[in-house]
This record gives C-alpha cells, sequence and structure tokens, in this order.
C-alpha cells in the first residue's frame, strides 16, 4: 500500500481532481487544480435546490457525482496558549460516470491532505489511492472515512445529527496527531437549505458543516508531542460541476466568532475581474442566514511572498448589516500547501468589531 509521503506541493478539497494525474489518468484534471472543476459534468448527476438530506447516509460517499471532500480544520491551544492548526481532508474524485467498478478498475481516485501549523513551522503531506482496493473509502454506518492509516473514525454513542464524536488521526515522517471531536449541537445545511451556489450560471454543490466541535488530544512534531484543546470545524461538499469555467479560484473562511456565532464566507474570483461572494451566517443554535454578495466585502490588506507568488495573507472583512468589520492575520503567513497542486491554508485570527479564530482557504494563486 502507498504510505502517506510528506511533500512540498498538495492540492485544496475544492481542487481535488489533478491527484487523479499520479495514475497517469489524463490531462483533464488539470483545469482549474484539481478534478476541472470548472469542466463540463456530462454524465454526472446534477445539484439542484430542494434536496432533502439524510442522516447518517450523506456522510457516505456519493458517486454518482463527480467530485466530494471530507474537511476539517482546527485551531487549537497547549497549556500555555501557544496556538496550533491541524488540517485533515479526504477527496474522492470519479474519472468517468457510470456504476461502481469492483477492483482496480474502479474508477474512483481518493487523496488526502494533512497538515499542522504552528507559528515557527507548517508541516504538509498528501495520500493518493485508487479505489475499489480497500486502501481508501468512506462508509456511513458505522461512520468511518480513511486512505492508509488516516482516519476519522465514529466513537461510541455516535450520533449521526451531530457527526461526533469522532477520533481523527493522521501521521507522516515529521509530524502526527491525535485528535477527538464532540459537538452537542447538530450540523448545519450552508447556503439555501445546502444548495450552495457558485456562481449566477447554475455551478452549485451540496454543503453542510459541523462548525461546533470542541477538540482534544494531542499534536507531535519532530517527535515532541504536545496536548492540545480547541474549536474545530467540518466541512462536506460534492458537486459534479462546483465552479464556471471563468472562476479562477477563491478565499474562503470560516470564522468562529464571541458568543459561539459562526460565519462561514468565501469569493469566487472570475478571469475579468469580477467577484461572486456567497455565506451564511451561523447562529448558537444552528440557525443559519445567507450572506448578501452586495454591500459586504473581503479585501487583502497585506501580502506574503511564497515560492515566487505574492498571495494575500491578511485581510478586512466587513458584513455592514452584520456590524462586523474585522482585520485577520494568519498564525503562520507561511502555510503553503506545497502539494501536487498548491494552495494556502491555515489558521488565522482576527479582530476589530469581534474578535476570535479561524481558518483561510486560498486557490488559485
Amino acid at each position: 500500500m502507498q504510505q502517506p509521503i510528506a511533500t512540498s506541493a498538495t492540492v485544496t478539497r475544492r481542487a481535488f481532481a489533478g491527484g487523479a494525474l499520479a495514475f497517469g489518468l489524463g490531462q483533464n484534471a488539470f483545469a482549474q487544480g484539481f478534478a476541472g472543476l470548472g469542466e463540463t459534468s456530462d454524465g454526472f448527476a446534477p445539484v439542484t435546490p430542494g434536496k432533502p438530506f439524510a442522516f447518517p447516509a450523506d456522510h457516505g460517499p456519493h458517486p454518482e457525482f463527480r467530485i466530494e471532500w471530507w474537511y476539517v480544520s482546527a485551531n487549537l491551544a497547549d497549556a500555555g496558549g501557544a496556538a496550533y492548526g491541524a488540517q485533515w481532508t479526504l477527496f474522492r474524485q470519479a474519472m468517468k460516470a457510470g456504476g461502481a467498478i469492483k477492483g482496480w478498475a474502479n474508477q474512483q481516485v481518493w487523496m488526502g491532505h494533512a497538515a499542522v501549523t504552528s507559528a515557527a513551522t507548517h508541516r504538509v503531506a498528501e495520500a493518493f489511492a485508487r479505489g475499489g482496493v480497500g486502501q481508501a473509502n468512506v462508509e456511513a454506518a458505522p461512520f468511518q472515512a480513511w486512505i492508509d492509516a488516516w482516519e476519522m473514525r465514529s466513537r461510541d454513542g455516535f450520533n449521526a445529527q451531530t457527526v461526533a464524536p469522532l477520533d481523527l488521526k493522521a501521521s507522516a515522517a515529521d509530524f502526527s496527531y491525535a485528535l477527538r471531536l464532540d459537538a452537542a449541537r447538530p450540523l448545519v445545511l450552508q447556503g439555501d437549505r445546502g444548495y450552495s451556489r457558485k456562481s449566477d450560471r447554475g455551478q452549485a454543490s451540496y454543503y453542510y458543516s459541523q462548525p461546533f466541535f470542541t477538540a482534544s488530544g494531542r499534536i507531535t512534531i519532530d517527535d515532541k508531542p504536545v496536548d492540545v484543546t480547541g474549536h474545530a470545524w467540518m466541512d462536506r461538499e460534492w458537486s459534479s460541476q462546483p465552479l464556471a469555467s471563468d472562476q479562477t479560484g477563491w478565499d474562503w473562511f470560516s470564522l468562529h466568532l464571541p458568543g459561539d456565532e459562526k460565519l462561514m464566507l468565501y469569493r469566487l474570483r472570475q478571469k475579468d475581474g469580477r467577484e461572486n461572494l456567497f455565506g451564511n451566517w451561523i447562529m448558537p443554535d444552528g440557525h443559519t442566514s445567507e450572506i448578501a454578495a452586495s454591500g459586504n466585502s473581503i479585501t487583502p490588506t497585506a501580502m506574503t511572498e511564497i515560492d515566487g507568488r505574492k498571495l494575500p495573507t491578511s485581510w478586512r472583512v466587513k458584513l455592514p448589516a452584520r456590524g462586523l468589520d474585522i482585520e485577520t492575520t494568519p498564525l503562520n503567513p507561511k502555510s503553503w500547501m506545497g502539494t501536487s497542486f498548491p494552495y494556502w491554508e491555515g489558521p488565522i485570527r482576527f479582530s476589530g468589531s469581534h474578535a476570535g479564530i479561524g481558518y483561510l482557504e486560498m486557490t488559485g494563486y
């Protein structure tokens, strides 16, 4: 079996399909990163409004759609207050439409990403697997998602409505982590009751989150373990064509606000310089309100040069109707996922009208 490898290059949850190239499966995967996210989706299932979500079934894979991911980010701290971040992602990509094929002819390709971040370092690993042979998969009940030895697995007392409690594990040559995730509140549907628009031309995904995880466990970097606690956020998303062909990338925020409110917000960038802004404000009881595109803004305030690229690693986020006007700063501005299809992802802090912690992902730079 292929083992996870530390690497200087990886892909993002919304840009996974490129990993198919590791199996010599063609150049189409290069479009907009992994999965050719802006290509046509002939033969795959469409995303339409009004889907009735069902759990635990929707925790499992949806092979009739081209691309999906299971993604966790965690903002953590040790007993002395030093901050850390942890990321765990599993991607599934269908290389062609049709029913699942058994064995090595299976058309599903899996990719895993794991990372840990501190103020001083950012460590990354990735793994690839072919479906159909047991090396990687997701099962809805009892819930378990894995690629090689990396796993997200339900514990005793698992509740499908809260998708908790969970064990989350990953390891590489120079880091590892083992975390327990708990949640007392149900997961939330993003967008319009789980229908998440990506453009005004019909591109969309099914999208739900568990933003209320508490996390506890241990991170080890260079054989030095540290016990940590904090907050975690899980995203589940699947689609057959989540981007339009003229969209070049996105800037995505998941924010833990005071009073246990949450904010998911992102902008999708177009080749002509225009932007589309989407998001949801999540109340402590799990009720959500969509963020209007007009009157709100996400604006870069500082750049960081990484691998010859300049990336906006500090931001000003303004939602006037919500009274939110914040400045975000990264724990480590060098949180570059230098993987097969590189992107930036890492923990952030923010201050201003609200103060808190969160995660930022940026693709297409």
